[in-house]
């Protein structure tokens, strides 16, 4: 829901519109997706890493920038005409690549901040900047989500084939996976895990659960 309401609820993509998602977790890859969906026509997935880059296509991302080894604020100007993104959605929370958000933006476009940064990050942007350019700067709270209107959506995206929500899951997992699963999630080795409960231990453990209540 976050990198989904954040292109479709916060950025408000429209059909026709230009898009780069910069950070290519979980969240960035939802934000492809759904500005796929919301119609946009150049999507623009930018990460260090070649395989999330790869796995960024499976969402809808029409083209990728290695920020290891490309000039980010470039190529998506180059990509978008040289006016830059209609909306580029930020899905790290470093100040390095939200500037990048920042000047990578057409001059009245949209910057999205999805990616939490932690209490000690700064960032400093020319005033001048941040005047000239016009268009906006948000942030988005877990994709500005409405649960009762928005879960439903995403029911119903899954269920007609528009959105693929089993492309998230990498792996599936047991209860004591978790930790290495939050490991692997941080270095980049999965998008999501999704963990399984037997349903013979909730059987077992609700009847235990019983016995104790009586």
């Amino acid at each position: 829901m976050a990198g989904f309401g954040a292109a479709v609820n916060t950025g408000q993509v429209q059909r026709g519109e230009s898009v780069a998602v910069i950070g290519c977790g979980g969240v960035g890859d939802a934000a492809i997706a759904g500005a796929a969906i919301a119609g946009a026509t150049t999507i623009i997935a930018v990460d260090r890493d070649d395989k999330k880059l790869e796995w960024a296509k499976r969402f809808g991302a029409t083209h990728t920038v290695n920020a290891g080894s490309e000039d980010v604020v470039e190529r998506v100007r180059e990509l978008t005409g040289g006016h830059g993104a209609d909306v580029v959605v930020e899905a790290v929370g470093r100040p390095e690549t939200y500037e990048q958000a920042f000047y990578a933006r057409d001059l009245a476009g949209r910057v999205v901040l999805v990616g939490v940064p932690t209490p000690d990050m700064k960032i400093e942007l020319p005033l001048i900047d941040v005047f000239g350019r016009g268009g906006s700067l948000k942030s988005s709270w877990y994709g500005d989500c409405l649960p009762s209107r928005d879960f439903p959506m995403l029911i119903d995206l899954y269920l007609q084939g528009r959105f693929d929500l089993d492309a998230f899951v990498t792996e599936t997992i047991g209860l004591g996976d978790v930790e290495a699963a939050f490991d692997k999630m941080h270095t980049g080795e999965v998008l999501r895990s999704v963990v399984v409960v037997d349903s013979n231990n909730v059987d077992s453990n609700a009847e235990a659960g019983d016995k104790v209540a009586k």
